[in-house]
């Protein structure tokens, strides 16, 4: 591992940052992009509030999902590339474009990059939103031969992140040369927050529970994972022989409304739980099923339960 570099794009990102997190506590020569050297800060001050003292084996680049420049320094001399960075939005963005574009084409440029830089494997971080909104839920458990079509009606998130990754396959069909792929599909992400950096689930759910703002629970459930087993799911299906190829449907059992997460607070955490507003459970037509199954025999991936993820959240807030 010593003499391994791992690339970990978006590293102001959650995920990024408990990916860069775990990869330095195995010793690997870790770099990461940021948009711009002013955020570099964010992520020191997360990492030694995680207990790194040493940071000598990171290094930082600028490079932008959006931009040419920056890409093939930061990506040249890497081992492995984890492809984490993608936009999301605070609000959905008058054109779908905004979005659509910088996912899609900044996972090319990755690519593209990684492949001209002789890498061995790039980790892209797709999502659920990739696999689950065109099927009907009823009687169907999802996997990763699921599809989200990207021509329905859906939103720009969810489309960017199908059409971003349904690109990447296609990028390694024609011309990806020696390069490998391997794709997780993570579910809502919660879990410790590192410094100030956080993610867009603990924001709208947790937060908005926890402070009273959310007063009724959606029509949808949700699967849940903690960001420590999506960090320690890319560095598996990095290394695993037989992830080369594959997609991975990263999920914790089960699955959640917003009701079930505010009386797990209330009976776990009475004493956050004063401005929950009392909210009615979600109709069960809405619970869908999810396998976690592939990730878990073919990566030997364990992760923790759903529960210990949102109250890791509840707790670091």
């Amino acid at each position: 591992m010593e003499n391994q570099t791992v690339l970990v794009t978006g590293g102001t990102g959650f995920v990024a940052v408990h990916t860069v997190l775990q990869l330095l506590q195995k010793n690997y020569r870790v770099r990461t992009t940021v948009r711009t050297f002013a955020r570099k800060d964010d992520v020191i001050k997360a990492l030694m509030g995680s207990g790194i003292s040493n940071l000598d084996n990171l290094s930082f680049f600028e490079a932008d999902l959006n931009e040419d420049s920056g890409w093939a320094e930061a990506i040249q001399g890497c081992d492995y590339v984890l492809h984490v960075a993608s936009p999301f939005p605070a609000e959905e963005p008058a054109d779908e474009n905004e979005l659509i574009k910088p996912a899609r084409d900044g996972a090319l440029r990755v690519l593209k990059a990684a492949r001209d830089a002789g890498v061995k494997r790039v980790v892209l971080t797709s999502s659920f939103a990739a696999i689950g909104y065109s099927i009907d839920s009823k009687n169907h458990v999802y996997t990763e031969d699921d599809w989200t079509d990207p021509t329905a009606a859906i939103p720009p998130y969810i489309k960017s992140k199908t059409v971003a990754e349904k690109a990447a396959w296609t990028f390694m069909e024609r011309e990806g040369g020696n390069l490998e792929l391997s794709v997780i599909n993570p579910v809502g992400i919660f879990g410790p927050i590192l410094g100030a950096i956080s993610s867009a689930s603990v924001d709208v759910v947790i937060k908005g529970i926890t402070n009273g703002i959310t007063r009724q629970s959606p029509p949808f459930t949700m699967g849940v994972v903690d960001v420590r087993d999506i960090a320690d799911i890319h560095i598996k299906a990095m290394l695993h022989p037989q992830a080369k190829g594959q997609r991975f449907l990263a999920t914790s059992d089960g699955i959640m409304s917003f009701y079930d997460v505010a009386q797990l607070i209330k009976r776990e955490r009475p004493q956050l739980a004063a401005n929950i507003a009392d909210m009615t459970n979600t109709d069960k037509s809405f619970y869908i099923k999810l396998s976690n199954e592939k990730a878990k025999s073919v990566l030997n991936w364990q992760p923790r339960t759903k529960e210990e993820a949102i109250l890791a959240s509840v707790d670091s807030l």
